[in-house]
């Protein structure tokens, strides 16, 4: 490994991607599209679906400067990842190294194991908060198409679904879920695009006055699961050979994007749905989703189908994730390979069968599960456990005089903040 320096000893290029063909070496760097791409397709997931639902009672206003907020934090903590991960390369002296492993290096077997438990708890969460959904969806389309209405218990869409896509992750190649996937992305796309034209005329524009600063600190910790991505900044970092410039290219752009996506969604669905709509489906309730009564044909038939589409595709998309990250997860602790289908039959039921009991003991648990994920486990991962790594580093490269270049500035007083605001959120949903 070389680091190549320019005359303000500023690393550009921490390592190469060498691949030795015949009688030459050839250089395979990855590109800022690519690593762009990567961070805004691990953003762009089922998240999205509850945001709506929790902004709903603050307004398009408030909830807009809340996820600009979030959005500002997600990529403080991102930076402070590359960060770490770019030092942890430097001492390890190899190019590839995932978050886990950087957490176990840098804050011990302690803070690896508490970063296990919430990497864990996240991945079950939102696994069960997919799932349910998932199901409720998929029941919801089957009953609208045979013209009955509750025809099938809650219970056998959560069943469904989890066999249907877990069944074709189970039996399907490495390739052709790779292929699904790319395809699942597409539809998500052309449905948001749609969406957008189509919701354009639902739009009632009173909507906009409707402003409650004091409720959108509720919708918090479901935009920190919908804006989480810190877990492929590792990634991008090997992909992007350590070169800073372009590590900070791909992380901010890559998140402004799906920033940008979010608050047209936000705006649309919240300016779509009218005070008669919620008062007629509210049916007493204190808490609905207002994507449930678009999908119901609240705003339109066509609507309602799209965002039905909308909403399955990327549930589906941020399912086979989650599914994946889980197995690495497995793999690593219980130091196992996927083999033959036998052998990965032990992998795939400790991942699929919990969520899958879970949400269907409690259909609705969908929003539950993901404000705890946010308030807690991006808490942890994303907020505190990032802040301290980088704080360690820095009182310990700058004890040897080694190499430090800090990507996020402000010192001490950032990393104070990023711990303060985690706590709190967690503190709040304690309290």
């Amino acid at each position: 490994m070389k680091a190549v320096l320019k005359n303000s000893e500023q690393v550009t290029r921490l390592f190469s991607h060498l691949q030795f063909d015949g009688n030459k070496h050839n250089h395979q760097p990855g590109s800022v599209l690519g690593s762009t791409a990567l961070i805004a397709g691990t953003t762009v997931g089922a998240g999205i679906l509850a945001l709506p639902a929790f902004t709903l009672p603050s307004g398009i206003l408030p909830s807009t400067s809340a996820l600009i907020a979030v959005w500002l934090y997600a990529l403080v903590s991102g930076l402070l990842i590359a960060e770490v991960t770019l030092n942890a390369i430097r001492l390890e002296g190899r190019p590839s190294i995932g978050l886990l492993g950087i957490i176990e290096k840098t804050l011990g077997k302690l803070g690896a194991r508490i970063a296990s438990g919430a990497y864990l708890f996240m991945h079950y969460a939102l696994l069960v908060a997919y799932i349910t959904q998932g199901g409720e969806i998929l029941i919801s389309a089957i009953s609208k198409l045979s013209g009955v209405e509750n025809l099938l218990p809650t219970w056998v869409g959560t069943t469904t679904f989890t066999l249907i896509f877990g069944g074709i992750m189970y039996l399907g190649r490495e390739k052709f879920i790779e292929k699904l996937n790319n395809a699942f992305v597409g539809i998500v796309i052309v449905s948001f695009l749609g969406l957008l034209l189509l919701g354009g005329g639902q739009i009632k524009s009173t909507q906009f006055l409707i402003q409650d600063w004091s409720a959108v600190g509720s919708a918090v910790s479901v935009m920190c699961v919908a804006l989480f991505y810190q877990n492929v900044v590792p990634v991008v970092v090997t992909q992007l050979e350590g070169d800073v410039r372009k590590i900070r290219q791909s992380i901010f752009i890559g998140s402004l994007i799906p920033l940008i996506m979010f608050l047209a969604w936000n705006a649309l669905i919240l300016a779509s749905v009218s005070p008669d709509m919620l008062h007629s489906m509210s049916n007493g309730k204190t808490f609905f989703d207002p994507l449930q009564i678009l999908r119901d044909g609240g705003a339109g038939e066509w609507l309602g189908v799209l965002v039905s589409i909308f909403s399955e595709f990327a549930i589906a998309t941020s399912f086979i994730g989650f599914v994946y990250g889980l197995l690495d997860l497995f793999k690593d602790i219980f130091l196992v390979t996927q083999g033959e289908l036998s052998g990965r039959l032990p992998l795939y039921s400790l991942a699929l069968f919990p969520p899958m009991t879970l949400g269907t003991l409690n259909p609705s648990i969908f929003f539950t599960a993901l404000d705890y994920t946010g308030t807690f486990s991006i808490s942890v991962l994303g907020g505190i456990i990032p802040a301290l790594m980088t704080w360690k580093q820095r009182q310990e490269q700058k004890k040897s005089n080694s190499i430090n270049q800090p990507l996020v500035p402000g010192g001490k007083v950032t990393l104070i903040v990023m711990i303060a605001v985690a706590l709190a959120l967690m503190v709040k949903e304690i309290l």
